[in-house]
């Protein structure tokens, strides 16, 4: 019974570490309330799983090399191993895409915007231009953008009188990041948009009217939460979230899972690969491959891997960690 209880009041110690963090954080939100981007301190506590690389904002780096591979990845295979660890509402469907036949990869820059209200706009306004931020509300977030990064924006599905992003706003956030956006709302200016090269929107709708943000007049949306937990579809996105975009769809994958999502997807690919080369040749029926293989499909695929190792659609170093660890 003792080591019992001596077990249960050291488990807790991670919660409290983190519980504490987040205190501390609203702590200091409250003395700067005005404040609207989620600190440091706060991103690294909501996001504990990842171990690796983060920007100077607190928020989840996955490296390069795993963008690029992440961008042959079907909506699928990133499903499949998310609800496997148990993460059942990282998809969102229902789009309206520009450049629907690209690939939206990259990095989650989050923000929230709701329906205006003229003492808080005043309020996060004042703040941020005393404290450096320039413009509108809706360029902020978009300043922000790095490389490799994708804008993620609750703009809780207003249309008309709700665009914050034009062709204007979209030719910042391609400068800036190299790439498009997630948008839970309506865009204009979409002719305009079309001629960005490279630039893929998931978007709810379009309208050719503009957002209004004058506090002391028309003002029909106010920017509340830049880098914090935001609300897309059905799907939490955390800042630093991968997102997958192609198809239709949308996936939020949690960056700690994302080479997980990328290294089952180069299996499952070179597996499809072999099978339906094998039976094409007739070598094996439909049936031999559409089930567990037997040891001695197994080592014909390791012999087959080797054999076209330089041909295939996976990083050589990728197919002989997979030989490595193969045990056939």
């Amino acid at each position: 019974m003792k080591r019992s209880i001596r077990y249960e009041l050291r488990r807790p110690r991670r919660s409290v570490a983190l519980l504490a963090a987040l205190l501390a954080s609203v702590a200091s939100l409250a003395s700067h309330a005005q404040e609207v981007q989620l600190s440091r301190e706060a991103l690294i506590a909501l996001t504990p799983e990842w171990q690796g690389e983060r920007f100077p904002d607190g928020r989840p780096k996955v490296p390069d090399d795993i963008l690029e591979r992440m961008k042959l990845v079907t909506l699928e295979e990133a499903w499949a191993v998310l609800r496997n660890n148990n993460y059942r509402h990282q998809y969102a469907g229902d789009w309206q895409v520009l450049n629907p036949d690209g690939v939206l990869v990259g990095r989650a820059l989050t923000a929230v915007f709701m329906p205006g209200r003229p003492d808080v706009h005043r309020a996060i306004q004042s703040y941020g231009l005393a404290h450096g931020r320039k413009g509108g509300q809706n360029t902020w977030p978009v300043e922000m953008l790095q490389p490799g990064d994708v804008y993620v924006a609750d703009q809780f599905g207003l249309i008309k009188d709700g665009p914050t992003v034009g062709d204007n706003v979209g030719s910042a956030i391609h400068a800036r990041s190299g790439n498009g956006l997630v948008y839970d709302g309506a865009l204009r200016d979409i002719a305009g948009l079309k001629e960005i090269e490279g630039f893929t929107a998931f978007f709810r709708g379009y309208h050719p009217s503009h957002h209004l943000n004058n506090p002391d007049g028309d003002l029909n949306t106010t920017l509340v939460s830049i880098n914090g937990p935001t609300r897309i579809g059905e799907v939490m996105v955390m800042p630093g979230d991968v997102v997958l975009g192609r198809d239709g769809g949308v996936i939020f994958i949690p960056p700690h899972l994302a080479e997980r999502v990328v290294k089952t997807s180069e299996i499952v690919r070179l597996r499809d690969m072999f099978g339906q080369q094998r039976i094409r040749e007739g070598v094996y029926t439909s049936a031999q491959i559409d089930t567990r293989w037997s040891p001695e499909i197994e080592r014909d695929f390791s012999q087959w891997l080797e054999d076209h190792i330089d041909e295939l659609p996976v990083p050589r170093d990728q197919i002989q960690e997979l030989l490595r660890d193969r045990t056939f």
